[in-house]
């Protein structure tokens, strides 16, 4: 997720960025005791912060614990289809008409969807004209005729989609146009919607601007359509996808096309006035890819390409197909190559992880940020010549754990956002405090099981949506070890667990664990 712009030194970990059901145990047997052990773990430590069982007439929030009134009970969207007008100004609002197709789940009167982008003009559902009504950043639509199980619904929503005054995500108004930073609580500022990652869905975009812009989108063209001074894009993705990740491009850009590894057509977006400069930075991405496949496999998507925009954002983010990154990435003199390179990396890793595979819940976002920084880590270490080895960068990581999770709670059990900055969930613990456990279970079962558990994780899940006892189940799988309560202290505990094959690791905060850190993982073994 959001990855601020940050310089490399030997100091630095990076203190970067930003669905609903229980844990699932992954396909296939899970041999013995280890597997169960595992499951029941994060069974255990999840369930303690979900919600009950949704109200049959729907209700505001599906139970999270860290945004807890987004997403919305009783229904599942498989597709948006969003039209937006673009009038060629950026802080003017764009007329909206978004379609849903969604299958109910429960019993239900009226259905929630999350919104707080501007005004609603009305919504129909089944052709039909449906009460609405605004209860906080929810669009309330009374059902002309209730639902029961298993009914398909579609629902039109015309409305306003406003870019002014966004601070809290959504739009941003780039120098000659908009794009989207969506994450982590923001799809909902641009377009009614389902709101939470747990929901993924097939996105079709349809967005008419003046003939003199280039608008890119998610997925792949389907087609554009000129009428006078007006152009319509459309684009459609082929997988589904979280709301969070949605991208809309409008401005005076170059695309810059080109094939990466196994003939992927490939796009990149850069400023049309900074084409020069940055087209070179734009052309490395096919061999990132190629290096990321040799980690964890095939690319998940259709298409992939980088959006360079000329915005301060004060981050990255991995938008799926279509990474956001902002211009003075690119430009800020002193950045030493590889390191821009590796921040390029940690955006286009989270295509298999959080974007191909996401989050069940936001307090599993931990393996979608752990992931991107472990190989952004990764090529650092190769790319550098020696300057950012991944030990001492974990052994850093090592000595501010504590503190981290002091700060920000446990990677598994992320505190809340601060009030009013809700990308503020994107803590230093979150980033290299989480990469840390993955390099703590890289000692406890061996590289070899690793790299397979990597490989098997993005392949079980891939299109889909996993939690972190999804993750502790596989692992024991994988591994052929009982790593509930190893994993569950490292995930869960408010101190940092010793470091396999390290002893004389220690925190910069102390060397003891505290009897109740003691207890919460003895209390974790248990449950395992």
């Amino acid at each position: 997720m959001p990855s601020p712009l940050r310089r490399p030194s030997h100091g630095l970990v990076r203190p970067v960025r930003p669905a609903r059901d229980r844990p699932r145990v992954p396909r296939g047997r899970i041999p013995s005791r280890a597997g169960r052990r595992a499951a029941a773990l994060g069974l255990a430590a999840v369930a303690t912060f979900t919600a009950a069982a949704p109200p049959a007439t729907g209700s505001h929030g599906i139970g999270d614990r860290v945004f807890p009134t987004l997403g919305n009970n009783g229904y599942h969207v498989s597709s948006y289809d969003i039209a937006l007008d673009y009038s060629g100004r950026n802080d003017s609002p764009l007329s909206a008409v978004t379609r849903i197709t969604a299958r109910t789940t429960a019993d239900l009167d009226r259905l929630d969807l999350d919104y707080a982008g501007g005004t609603v003009h009305s919504v129909q559902v089944d052709g039909v004209p449906a009460a609405y009504s605004r209860s906080g950043e929810h669009l309330v639509v009374d059902l002309p005729l209730p639902a029961t199980p298993g009914r398909q619904l579609r629902i039109v929503v015309r409305h306003v989609s406003n870019p002014a005054g966004t601070s809290d995500g959504g739009w941003i108004r780039t120098t000659d146009g908009l794009a989207m930073a969506n994450q982590a609580d923001a799809a909902h500022r641009v377009f009614p919607c389902n709101d939470h990652p747990s929901d993924k869905a097939y996105f079709t975009f349809h967005v008419t601007a003046p003939r003199a812009l280039t608008v890119v989108a998610n997925g792949v063209p389907l087609g554009r359509d000129d009428r006078d001074t007006r152009r319509t894009w459309t684009y459609r993705t082929a997988h589904p996808m979280a709301t969070e990740l949605a991208q809309v491009s409008i401005g005076k850009s170059a695309v810059l096309p080109r094939s990466g590894p196994h003939g992927l057509p490939m796009r990149d977006v850069v400023p049309d006035a900074d084409r020069a400069t940055l087209s070179p930075w734009a052309a490395k991405t096919p061999d990132q890819l190629a290096w990321m496949e040799r980690k964890v496999g095939r690319f998940p998507f259709e298409t992939y390409g980088v959006l360079i925009a000329d915005a301060k954002t004060g981050f990255e983010l991995e938008t799926q197909t279509l990474s956001l990154f902002e211009k003075r990435l690119f430009t800020t003199a002193g950045l030493p190559a590889w390191y821009v390179e590796s921040v390029m990396v940690h955006e286009l890793s989270h295509q298999w992880f959080g974007d191909s595979v996401s989050p069940r819940r936001w307090s599993d976002a931990w393996l979608n940020e752990a992931h991107a920084t472990w190989y952004e880590a990764l090529y650092a270490q190769e790319r550098s010549k020696g300057k950012a080895p991944l030990e001492a960068r974990m052994r850093r990581a090592y000595q501010w754990s504590d503190g981290w999770r002091a700060s920000g709670g446990p990677p598994a059990l992320p505190k809340p956002a601060d009030p009013g900055k809700k990308t503020s969930i994107f803590r230093p613990v979150l980033y290299d405090g989480s990469a840390l456990v993955l390099y703590a279970l890289r000692e406890k079962i061996g590289e070899a099981a690793f790299d397979r558990l990597e490989r098997a994780w993005v392949d079980h899940h891939r299109d889909g949506v996993a939690g972190t006892g999804d993750f502790i189940a596989l692992a024991s799988r994988i591994s052929g070890q009982r790593l509930g309560g190893f994993l569950g202290s490292w995930l869960y505990g408010a101190k940092t667990p010793p470091m396999p094959g390290h002893p004389d690791w220690k925190s910069a905060t102390g060397t003891k664990t505290t009897a109740a850190a003691r207890g919460r993982a003895r209390q974790a073994g248990k449950s395992a």
